[in-house]
């Protein structure tokens, strides 16, 4: 019974190496077309949509309120979302190392939100905006002091 298991198997092994060899041999790319001394055109691309330019908007210590610096830049971000009426943008809201990280997650999220609201005053359709928190995860400066806080405070989109 042993010589017979042992024999079945080792059919068996040597049937999956037969079968793997002949896959492997299989042609997976055509073959190229016969040469006729043309240069084959490419083919026509879609235009692609030029990527959008957003500012970044900066917050105060521990708040998700819009500074009166950040008006601007959202005016200029709406106007540029508003010509872009098929893209979907991402409003990604960011804080500072102090606090927890799930203080700094709802943070983030009324930042980013705060944001979006603001867009949609201005005109822009709620439906292209997306917003997610990154809490304190992804800061722009690395630091442990103000200098690099205040850059750490902001919503980018996307």
């Amino acid at each position: 019974m042993t010589k017979f298991r042992s024999f079945a198997t080792s059919l068996a092994c040597a049937s999956l190496l037969v079968a793997a060899f002949a896959l492997s041999a299989c042609r997976t790319t055509p073959e190229a077309p016969p040469a006729t001394g043309k240069i084959p055109e490419a083919p026509a691309k879609e235009p692609r949509p030029a990527a959008l330019e957003l500012g970044t908007v900066y917050f105060d210590y521990d708040s998700a309120a819009l500074r009166s610096d950040a008006t601007g830049s959202l005016k200029k971000n709406a106007d540029a979302m508003r010509g872009a009426t098929d893209a979907v943008v991402t409003l990604e809201g960011h804080c500072d190392e102090r606090g927890s990280e799930e203080y700094n997650l709802a943070l983030g999220e009324r930042r980013a939100e705060a944001v979006r609201k603001y867009l949609v005053d201005l005109g822009v359709p709620g439906s292209g905006l997306r917003v997610v928190s990154f809490g304190e995860a992804k800061p722009a400066v690395m630091g442990h002091d103000e200098s690099a806080w205040k850059w750490n405070r902001r919503v980018e989109a996307h």
